[in-house]
């Protein structure tokens, strides 16, 4: 006799797979609206994505799954019926009710609402960037933020609505627990960014020569093919902001964006995707549809980024085998440059107007004036019209620069088009978890400086597979830190990592 208690989880398990893919052509859509559509198909697409991001919240809210869950764990409570399933099973059940109740509160009007809103805002977006045009994109933007404070009292919160928006990418992070932990992290970053402004800054000029597109996206793809990246299963293109889509766990599609006269910003942009997509290639396929397949966060998910991004992307040993590799490339550009004086120049501390460009001393900089900028713009305390002005004065305070046209300030970044308002914070926590990941790795392979050196990345890929990538959602992220880590989520061990660097580069 089939047991009642399985039997239901089998049909919830296959309509959660259902909305998965409906989840998936979604991202494929949204994936081509970025790379190739035509501009002119905008509208259609706007209607096209909120037609499935209603079938899609429909599907994940219907009457059958409510009743299906419920018979399997509480929906008021999160109590099991039975605790005899796996604890793969039992993980499930928990991230299933997670998502059931944050969606069941989002009433179907107001996802195709905001699915159609920011559709339009993205195409405006791209235009107001392009020309330098704030006004384009502000009544949007007011649009989004009314959206947003909807969103936060659907969605119910304690103390700040900006907690609300925090915790749909980072499950359970508050303004209460971020604030602190970002104070102290502004002041040790502004600290040693003083410092390190009083020392020479290296020579960089050979960065900025004339480096032909097609020449840059071969090394881009040299440099995916060597982390573990396969053409079956994976795909690079342009956009004109870099971003990742993990379609299913055999299809990632990354973009990258050439610049003529700044190659490193596209390598660089292409390691960080390429975390990304590692991360997604690495969750485990027999689980697709369900959490055990998915994301466990967005912070979880950019430690990946940010992992092969700087701590080894910016490495001597990656360079110690790539550079001669580049050298080849581009000879004319590179002559004459060794390898101490390339990895010094990729390292130079200098505040950036643009965050996707920036160091990473100062990197976390950036994002602290946009969590400040979003919590403002969500509780009122800060107006629309008042961004472009309030974002150059903190730029002033915390960088010692400032835009002069807002293509290079508030309107730089995708995000608040796509309507992700708590959204950016959690780059900063990919940074922190990456630094306390990386001194477990340490301690793991403690002779990694010289396989990388020896253009073996695949041990690092195969690490982080075996030890993160593969849990998908089983843990929540700070039960999942603290297994891989040994600690709680703190600032020490980045600005430990930081300091070690940066005053051995500068010699302070």
């Amino acid at each position: 006799m089939i047991d009642q208690h399985e039997l239901a989880y089998k049909k919830i398990l296959a309509h959660s797979l259902e909305t998965t893919l409906l989840g998936s052509v979604e991202s494929v859509l949204a994936w081509d609206q970025e790379t190739y559509m035509p501009s002119a198909a905008i509208e259609l697409r706007s209607k096209q994505l909120e037609m499935l991001a209603h079938l899609v919240h429909k599907h994940h809210t219907s009457p059958k799954f409510k009743k299906l869950l419920n018979s399997l764990i509480d929906l008021e409570h999160g109590t099991y019926a039975t605790t005899s399933f796996t604890e793969g099973q039992l993980a499930n059940l928990r991230e299933w009710r997670r998502d059931y109740l944050k969606m069941a509160k989002l009433p179907s009007s107001f996802v195709k609402t905001f699915a159609r809103t920011t559709s339009q805002a993205q195409h405006v977006w791209a235009e107001a960037k392009r020309t330098n045009r704030f006004d384009l994109f502000q009544p949007y933007l007011d649009k989004i933020i009314l959206l947003n404070r909807k969103k936060a009292n659907f969605l119910g919160f304690q103390e700040h609505p900006y907690d609300a928006l925090i915790d749909l990418y980072e499950p359970d992070m508050t303004v209460r627990e971020l604030t602190p932990i970002f104070a102290r992290l502004k002041l040790a970053l502004m600290t040693l960014l003083r410092e390190i402004a009083s020392k020479p800054a290296p020579h960089r000029d050979f960065l900025h020569k004339q480096y032909p597109p097609h020449q840059q996206m071969q090394f881009a793809h040299l440099l995916l093919k060597t982390m573990g990246f396969e053409p079956e299963t994976s795909r690079l293109d342009l956009s004109m902001h870099p971003f990742c889509s993990c379609i299913s766990p055999n299809d990632t599609r990354m973009t990258t964006h050439v610049h003529h006269e700044d190659p490193m910003a596209n390598f660089f942009a292409v390691l960080h995707e390429g975390g990304h997509g590692l991360y997604g290639l690495g969750r485990p396929i027999e689980h697709f549809g369900s959490p055990l397949s998915e994301s466990v966060s967005l912070g979880v998910d950019e430690s990946q980024s940010r992992f092969w991004e700087t701590i080894i992307g910016h490495s001597l040993p990656f360079w110690h085998y790539f550079f001669p590799l580049l050298e080849e490339q581009f000879p004319d550009q590179l002559g004459g440059i060794d390898l101490e004086t390339f990895h010094r120049a990729i390292n130079s501390v200098r505040p950036s107007l643009i965050r996707i460009h920036s160091d990473e001393v100062t990197y976390s900089l950036h994002i602290i004036i946009r969590f400040e900028l979003e919590k403002a713009l969500i509780e009122g305390s800060l107006k629309s019209k008042e961004l472009p002005e309030a974002w150059n004065e903190k730029m002033r305070e915390y960088l010692g620069v400032a835009p002069s046209q807002d293509s290079e300030g508030c309107l730089q970044d995708i995000h608040w088009s796509m309507g992700a308002m708590g959204y950016f914070p959690t780059y900063t926590l990919g940074n922190l978890y990456a630094a306390q990941i990386f001194s477990t790795f340490k301690k793991k392979y403690p002779q990694w400086e010289t396989k990388v050196a020896q253009g073996d990345l695949r041990f690092i890929r195969d690490w982080l597979k075996s030890t993160l990538h593969c849990c998908g959602r089983l843990y929540p992220p700070r039960e999942l830190m603290q297994k891989i880590t040994g600690q709680p989520l703190n600032e020490q061990p980045y600005l430990d990592y930081l300091n070690e660097k940066f005053r051995s580069l500068y010699k302070l």
